[in-house]
């Protein structure tokens, strides 16, 4: 399975942004909102970092920074790890499994197209083992699939 399916496959592909000046109370607030745990910082068109919840507990509140006076690229992960469209499902596991990571934005050449997110990659495989089930299931029955 390529990324460019699970992109397909998610009810709701928005991309939740904010900017390096935004606040982190801001930031926050539109996490908040929209039921997210992470939103990307775009600057002028181009991909600038990203802002987690983890993000904002290491950097934020374990340092003792005020989240109405903290600006996000102060506290942003600023190299940012990528994953095109193309890239298979296996390819999305490592990168997140190594880097500890749980979100990961898509860009195709030099474009954002989508953000995944671990829950995103998880589903993704549910789906296709349950396919696989159903599938064999299918054959052991005798069951044209």
């Amino acid at each position: 399975m390529k990324i460019r399916q699970i992109l397909q496959g998610k009810t709701i592909n928005t991309i939740y942004s904010v900017t390096s000046d935004t606040t982190v109370y801001e930031a926050l607030e539109t996490m908040a909102q929209k039921n997210i745990g992470a939103v990307l910082v775009i600057d002028d068109s181009n991909l600038s970092g990203i802002f987690s919840e983890r993000d904002y507990a290491r950097k934020g509140i374990l340092k003792g920074r005020a989240s109405k006076d903290t600006l996000i690229r102060e506290v942003m992960t600023a190299n940012l790890i990528t994953i095109s469209s193309g890239q298979k499902l296996e390819e999305a596991m490592i990168i997140m499994s190594d880097k500890h990571i749980r979100h990961l934005p898509v860009v195709d050449e030099g474009q954002l197209i989508g953000i995944i997110s671990i829950n995103d990659v998880v589903s993704a495989i549910i789906r296709d083992q349950k396919a696989r089930i159903d599938s064999l299931e299918s054959y052991i029955s005798g069951s044209p699939y």
